[in-house]
Formats: C-alpha cells, sequence, structure tokens
C-alpha cells in the first residue's frame, strides 16, 4: 500500500467516525478525530542535520535537496539553526522571541541576507534568535519533509551540543555528519547517546568518501567505537560531490557511488513508515476511545427500551459512575494533587540536577587552571567548557523527560477505573523555545607580556643589586660597576624576573576561574529559565489531557444518563422505532471498534531500529 492510498484510507475512517460523532453531537470527540485528519493530510516530517564544524553538513543539505539553498565555505557558515520547508515561491524569516515573553515574532529577510545569520543578528534586535525559516520550491520538501540544518556542535557562540539537542525532541530523524578523515570524537559519541534517547530514527553519515582513499577503514572504526559504548545506530557512507555531479549529469552510477540511495531508503523505512505506523495506532487509539464513548449512551438507550425493568438498574448505575465521574473532575481530585505536587518536586529536582552536574564541572575545570598555565591553552580550555557543559545540559534534558514521563505514569493510574489511558507525547514539549544560554560565552584572558616587557622587569630588578652590591664595593675601593655587584644584579634580576612571572601566572589563573564562574553562572541562569518553560509547558499539557479525559468520561456518562432516562418515559409506540435506528448506530459503532482493534493488531514500529551499509 503506497504513502497516497493509506492516507486516503485513513482518512476515509477518520471521516466516518467524524460522522457518527457529529450525529450524536459529539463536538469534543469530533474536534480531536479532525484534529489526528489534519495530520494525515499534512505530515511534516523533520530531518534534522547535526555534526561538528566544517563536517559538510550544510553541502549535505544541498545535495540531498538538488539545489543551492545553504552556503558552503571553510569557515562555520551556519550561524543559526535553519529550517528549510516547502513554499510555492522562495523566501526566508528570522524567528525571534516575542519582547516581554509574548508571542514568536517572524522578521522577514532578503535572499542575501540568509547566510550572514547569527544569534546575534542585527535585524533580532537584541531578542533571542529561535531560529532562521527558509522556503523555497523544491519536490522533496513538497512530500512533507523539512529540513533543519543546525549550527556545529563545536562553533564559538552558537550553544554547542546543548544548542542542538534542544531542536532534537521535535525530530522524526537525525542525521550526525562526520567526515571521513578522521574517526568519531568523544563529544561526537556522546552527543550520537542522548539523541538516541530523544529521537526514534538516527543515522551517521560519514561524508566526503571521495577525497579518502581510507574511508572504509574510518568507518569500521567509527563502528567499533559506537559498539563499545552500546550507541546502535544506522552507518551511512555518502558523498554530496559525487550526488551534485550525479544530478548534473544524470549519471545513474555516480548517483549509486554517491550513497545517497541508502540515505532515502533509511527515510522511506524508518521515518516515513514509522511516521505511518505512529500515525495508524493514534487513529486506531482515538477511534476505539471514541466507538466507546458513542457506544456508552447508545447502549444504556437501548437497554431502557428493550428491558424497561432493567432500565431503573442501568440509570442507578450510570448515577454512581457520574458521581465518581465528577469526584474525579473536581479541582480536589486526587489526579490533579499528584500532577501539582509532582510539577513542584519535579521543578526543583531538575534544578537541582542542572546546578550539580554545572558545579562538578567548575570544579574539574578549576582543578586544571589550578595545574596548568590557562593563558597557553585558553582556546583549548573554552572547546572542552563547551562541548563538557553541552553534555550536561543534554543530560539534564534527558533526565527531564524521564521524570516527566514517570509522572505522566502516576497520574495516569488514577484513571485506571476508565480503563487503559494513552499519555501525551511530551517529547515536542522538550523542545526549545527560545532562549539565551546559545550566546553564552568564555571571556577572553589578558594575553601574557612579551619579551620586551619581560626584559624591562628583568633590568628593573637588576638595577637594584648592581646598585646595593656597587656601593659596598666602593667602600673596599672597587669601581661601582664590578663583577659583585653584576653578579648581585643577575641574581636579584633574575628574582624579579621569576616572582613577577608566578604574579602574573596566579593572576592569569584567578582571571580564568573568575571567567569561568560567571560563564556556568550565565548558563545556569539562562538555562533555568529555559527548564521552567518547559516544565510550565510539560505541566499545561498533562493537565489539558487528563482534564479532557475527565471531561469526555464525564460528558458520556451525562449523555448515557440522559438517554436512558428519556428511554424509560417514551412512548411505547415510538420504542420499535427508535430501538431499530439505534441497534442500526450500534452496529456502525462496532464496526468502529473492530476496526480500531484491527489498527491497534498491527506490529508497532520498533523502538530503535537500525539499518547500515556496508562499505
Amino acid at each position: 500500500m503506497t504513502g497516497t492510498v493509506a492516507a486516503q484510507s485513513l482518512l476515509s475512517i477518520l471521516s466516518e467516525t467524524i460522522a457518527v460523532a457529529r450525529g450524536a453531537d459529539r463536538g469534543d470527540l469530533v474536534g480531536r478525530l479532525e484534529v489526528l485528519a489534519g495530520k494525515v493530510r499534512d505530515p511534516r516530517r523533520r530531518i534534522v542535520v547535526a555534526g561538528l564544524a566544517n563536517q559538510g553538513k550544510s553541502q549535505f543539505v544541498n545535495a540531498l535537496l538538488n539545489m543551492e539553498v545553504c552556503a558552503v565555505g571553510d569557515d562555520a557558515t551556519t550561524g543559526v539553526v535553519t529550517a528549510l520547508s516547502f513554499g510555492a515561491q522562495a523566501g526566508a524569516a528570522l524567528v525571534v522571541a516575542g519582547a516581554g515573553g509574548g508571542e514568536v515574532e517572524r522578521i522577514p529577510l532578503a535572499a542575501g541576507e540568509i547566510g550572514s545569520m547569527t544569534t546575534r543578528a542585527p535585524q533580532a534586535q537584541g531578542r533571542a534568535v529561535l531560529r532562521l525559516e527558509v522556503e523555497v520550491p523544491n519536490q522533496l520538501l513538497g512530500d512533507g519533509i523539512v529540513v533543519v540544518d543546525t549550527p556545529g556542535l563545536g562553533v564559538h557562540g552558537t550553544g554547542g551540543a546543548a544548542a542542538v539537542l534542544g531542536v532534537v525532541p521535535a525530530a522524526d530523524a537525525v542525521f550526525l555528519v562526520t567526515d571521513a578523515s578522521t574517526e568519531l570524537t568523544d563529544p561526537e559519541v556522546e552527543f550520537l547517546r542522548q539523541v538516541r534517547e530523544l529521537c526514534p530514527a538516527v543515522a551517521v553519515l560519514v561524508s566526503k568518501i571521495d577525497l579518502y582513499p581510507h574511508w572504509r577503514q574510518v568507518f569500521e572504526a567509527n563502528r567499533n567505537h559506537l559498539a563499545r559504548n552500546g550507541v546502535e545506530i544506522a552507518m551511512l557512507p555518502v558523498s554530496a560531490v559525487l550526488r551534485t555531479h550525479a544530478m548534473r549529469l544524470r549519471d545513474e552510477q555516480l548517483g549509486l557511488e554517491s550513497g545517497f540511495g541508502p540515505v532515502f531508503q533509511f527515510l522511506r523505512e524508518q521515518v516515513v513508515a514509522r511516521d505511518q505506523v505512529a500515525v495508524q495506532r493514534a487513529i486506531g487509539l482515538e477511534i476505539g476511545s471514541a466507538a466507546e464513548h458513542l457506544a456508552l449512551a447508545i447502549g444504556s438507550e437501548l437497554v431502557a427500551l428493550r428491558d424497561p425493568e432493567r432500565a431503573a438498574a442501568a440509570v442507578r448505575e450510570l448515577r454512581s459512575a457520574r458521581t465518581a465521574a465528577e469526584q474525579m473532575h473536581r479541582a480536589t481530585a486526587a489526579w490533579q494533587q499528584t500532577l501539582g505536587d509532582g510539577v513542584t518536586d519535579l521543578a526543583g529536582d531538575v534544578d537541582h540536577d542542572l546546578r550539580d552536574r554545572l558545579r562538578n564541572v567548575g570544579r574539574e575545570v578549576e582543578e586544571w587552571i589550578e595545574a596548568n598555565d590557562p593563558g597557553r591553552h585558553w582556546e583549548t580550555v573554552e572547546e572542552w567548557l563547551t562541548a563538557t557543559v553541552g553534555t550536561a545540559l543534554g543530560d539534564n534534558l534527558l533526565w527531564t523527560r524521564t521524570r516527566a514521563v514517570d509522572l505522566g505514569e502516576r497520574v495516569a493510574a488514577h484513571f485506571t477505573e476508565l480503563g487503559a489511558v494513552e499519555l501525551p507525547e511530551l517529547r515536542e514539549m522538550l523542545e526549545r523555545n527560545g532562549s539565551r544560554s546559545d550566546s553564552c560565552t568564555l571571556a577572553d584572558l589578558e594575553p601574557d607580556l612579551g619579551l620586551g616587557h619581560k626584559l624591562l622587569v628583568g633590568v628593573r630588578g637588576s638595577y637594584g643589586g648592581v646598585v646595593m652590591a656597587g656601593l659596598v664595593g666602593t667602600l673596599a675601593g672597587l669601581s661601582l660597576v664590578n663583577p659583585i655587584s653584576l653578579g648581585a644584579g643577575v641574581l636579584l634580576g633574575g628574582k624579579a624576573f621569576s616572582d613577577d612571572k608566578r604574579a602574573r601566572l596566579a593572576k592569569r589563573r584567578a582571571d580564568a576561574k573568575m571567567a569561568v564562574r560567571r560563564y556556568l553562572d550565565d548558563v545556569a541562569f539562562h538555562t533555568g529559565k529555559e527548564t521552567k518553560d518547559r516544565l510550565h509547558r510539560i505541566h499545561r499539557l498533562l493537565r489539558d489531557h487528563f482534564t479532557a479525559i475527565a471531561d469526555r468520561t464525564l460528558r458520556s456518562l451525562d449523555e448515557s444518563l440522559r438517554a436512558a432516562q428519556e428511554a424509560a418515559n417514551l412512548e411505547s409506540a415510538r420504542r420499535a422505532e427508535r430501538a431499530t435506528e439505534l441497534e442500526r448506530r450500534l452496529r456502525v459503532v462496532a464496526e468502529l471498534r473492530r476496526v480500531s482493534d484491527s489498527m491497534l493488531a498491527l506490529p508497532a514500529a520498533p523502538e530503535h531500529a537500525a539499518l547500515e551499509a556496508r562499505p
């Protein structure tokens, strides 16, 4: 079954269910079903492309889309998260945080401004830059694919891995691009470990295989690195240059050698097919839930029509169930207490975990500073600190997700009387929604003084030694400048130079520690705000989700109670006619329930499936 046929089949089933729900005057069920129908009609699938700087990310994106849309160069060219989607006319906009925490704002950009965008773009007027959105007329994007190009993981002033991890939770697939010149680094492996927990489909693209004859050895070494770290994901060798030439020359052999065939296969099997299974399962659950709610009212009324003696007992049971549902719906219900207390505890624990991780990082880097001269290795310190802080923020994000899912399960336990309750999808709630932590940078140290200043310090110290020893020598009849006074000058000059060197080293160490503390304080400040916003979104999602469940249950019981009471008072002449109509509706609902069961019986997409192309 092709994707289009499958979508039409799902839309047909949803339309039938919506018609039944609308006929029963259940607008609450209609709304949820129409949201699902919208997802089927417009299936947006986000593909995030990440990697260290100068690994060929933007070049890969251009080759994937077969058009020059991302800037390519020897230096870091992607300064801000860039989302590429379909548009009938080419256009671009910079998305920035709203003033005072309001709605985000989109600032239109000219085509020439796209390549120069950074997190400190003047167009943002000091507000946090969320992303750059570019629309182009492209066939692949027209099929519902959204490609997200990200800044390099180790690029100065872009937030490192933490910034990229912020867009991963809402992604359907993540490609980590690493060129075939060297093996995977520790930051890349650590990034893959974290991404694996946040996204269902991840692949490593070993790029530039056309430039390096030894790429197969690097490919094999990368596979061993991942295996040792317990990261089981797909690995695909690719060449963007060969792909570009193949498309320009229409050369099928070059296309095969480029390695893009397995990339598209990965997208078909691990993204499109997985998404179709997930959507089908969601539709099955929603149809089954709607059928249960509709059957409750129809069945209650039908029982009252067929057997008036049982109607009184049915009404009593419905009233009892309605009372229980009302208690669950009230603000003082146990599930709301669990949710409120759980979110409060979660906020405190997440903040403590974040600060503890950052304190450990600060302690480790200060120990290194105390044992070394930070002025000679400050760029290395900055690179290590940015990568380590990014890892810490990523682990904090993973822990937040684990705790949030656990909280959702504890709240869902209060609804066991209603049967199995599905948890809402929390992944997108973890996505970043604007933060200034990307702009946090480590302050530069004052450079060490040059040779001239060092000579001046030595001469200044030796001068006093020459004068003092020379004056003492004049008492013995020696000249002011004599071998003894010169030796004293050398000794005192050396001591002055040594003392000055130690003092400046101590100052550099103190300045380095202060710079690290300020950097970590800035990261903690901005990330703390981002974490609070994330937890607020999770709280609202869980609250609205379980409130909607309680509302639907209460409304279904109200409808059933009203229908049973009206049926008991219905005239005998109309009982048979009404019963026939209800039986017809019940058969339709039963058919919907059967369809739901068949959809849920299909095997779910594997949580983490791996596809590997052998070199």
